[in-house]
């Protein structure tokens, strides 16, 4: 290896350090952007079923106990109140998870209830429940914005199937699916199951007869910092819910009650857009996944309603050393700071010829028309990790009309019961390694990337039949890309 003489650099010699930094710069890999999905928060290194576990790989060594203190509490499992363990006690009186990462299995993607085995719980999925409004003052709540959806009378807004000791479990989840075939234009056949969702064992009575049911999988961790640190001008110029350019596509943000701010703001966390903030995100999940109470969130009862007597009068956690809360302020903030910085990993095979095909294929059908491949954040000092990077999500975190087919017909907030927010992309093709269980799309009906995407209608129509008649061979790249990322 050559080196440049010491007469190049009129202002030093080549010392020691600096030929050690010659060296370490020549054995540096070098990477397209694309490579880089989270920029230089992206972690590099081997990762296998630990993938989406890491810290951002430019995180000052000083703040790495704070990750580590925020996984911690990401994986506490949470025991019932009171106990002598009162930093620790709480849970329930309903609850989906015992922990954060019950749910979010190594940080991964969800998957649906087992169809033959309901007994054994939804785990990584819940069911999310509303009714439409009655009367003018629940109208005129939800045209506020100060509430997206309106509670079951009797369930809450979410189906919780554990409990503790007791107190009655509200039921169990069943799933049972319907599959119909489809035949692409080279003859290939895919089977797509068509879910219908159930409640049985109800402990509280009967549901409202009005009741609109909306299953969700958990989404995997990775890169949330990054998606929150998009500027809102970037999202709202993208937006075209009129469709004035005639594209098809008529992404619009959701507007979303900030509980902090004690505004509107544009939801980008969530199946639907639903929550604004990360903060809130976590929040919200610490309540009602595992019914604890938050700064955010303080009732200690959780998504208890008035007609469960016996859940709302149960023992809660919530003790003045703690700011009367379970969850208190610093635990969410450790676990706020967790889960901005779990980093996307490198892409495996960026640079095959057949990905860059695939990926060109995926631009050309108009895949990226709501899947918008990067972006370049702002530099923000309040957010060094993720200040001035350029990353690759695939996604808009708009709303999007995908069909009857994908539709829960549940609104929330401003998204009706047809549209759904684009999902980041990155990491896609590492679902299974993490969990083999893992599914796609919104309740994880999808067993497979073809699958998936073979389930897109609506404004998301074009593309799909698009892929339907590409070749075989132009087909595997795009998977290929997708498997990719």
């Amino acid at each position: 290896m050559h080196f440049p003489a010491a007469r190049n650099f009129p202002h030093a010699v080549l010392t020691v350090p600096l030929l050690v930094a010659l060296l370490l710069s020549a054995a540096l890999p070098a990477f397209a952007d694309d490579a880089l999905p989270g920029g230089d928060t992206t972690w590099q290194k081997k990762t296998g079923r630990k993938a989406f576990t890491h810290y951002s790989a430019n995180m000052a060594f000083e703040k790495r106990l704070d990750f580590k203190l925020g996984e911690a509490l990401f994986q506490r499992l949470w025991v019932t109140a009171p106990t002598r363990t009162k930093a620790a006690d709480g849970l329930g009186p309903l609850f989906n998870s015992r922990a954060c990462n019950g749910c979010h299995i190594r940080n991964g993607r969800g998957h649906p209830v087992d169809e033959n085995d309901p007994s054994a719980g939804a785990t990584s999925m819940l069911l999310r429940l509303s009714v439409p409004p009655k009367t003018d003052a629940d109208r005129e709540l939800l045209a506020s914005g100060h509430a997206s959806t309106l509670p079951d009378p009797v369930y809450g807004g979410q189906f919780q199937d554990f409990s503790i000791p007791a107190i009655p479990a509200e039921g169990k989840v069943t799933v049972h699916y319907k599959t119909h075939t489809i035949t692409l234009s080279d003859g290939q056949t895919v089977d797509l199951r068509n879910p219908t969702y159930g409640m049985t064992d109800l402990a509280y009575g009967p549901l409202d007869d009005d009741v609109m049911i909306s299953p969700r999988i958990a989404p995997p961790m990775i890169g949330l910092g990054l998606l929150e640190a998009i500027p809102d001008d970037v999202l709202i110029a993208a937006s075209d819910p009129d469709d004035r350019d005639g594209d098809g596509i008529s992404g619009r943000a959701n507007r979303v009650w900030d509980i902090a701010k004690g505004d509107l703001a544009i939801g980008r966390f969530g199946w639907k857009a639903g929550m604004p903030t990360l903060n809130q995100q976590n929040q919200n999940a610490f309540q009602f996944d595992i019914g604890l109470s938050t700064p955010l969130y303080p009732l200690g009862y959780s998504d208890c309603t008035k007609a469960q007597s016996l859940c709302r009068g149960a023992p809660d956690g919530n003790d003045p050393e703690f700011d009367n809360l379970e969850a208190h302020g610093q635990i969410t903030d450790l676990v706020l700071f967790y889960a901005r910085n779990v980093a996307p990993p490198m892409r495996r095979h960026a640079s095959d010829p057949d990905v860059i095909a695939g990926r060109d294929i995926f631009n050309s059908i108009g895949c990226a028309s709501c899947h918008t491949p990067s972006y370049q954040l702002p530099v923000r000092a309040d957010l060094p990790e993720q200040s001035g990077q350029v990353i690759w999500p695939y996604t808009d975190l708009l709303l999007h009309d995908m069909g009857d087919g994908l539709a829960d017909h549940r609104p929330e907030a401003r998204a009706s019961g047809t549209e759904w927010r684009t999902p980041p992309l990155w990491g896609l093709g590492r679902a299974r390694e993490i969990d083999p269980r893992a599914g796609y799309l919104h309740d994880g009906r999808a067993r497979t990337l073809l699958e998936a995407v073979l389930w897109h209608d609506g404004e998301a129509a074009p593309a799909r039949d698009a892929v339907t008649i590409l070749p075989l061979s132009d087909r595997s790249k795009l998977l290929a890309f997708l498997k990719s990322l």
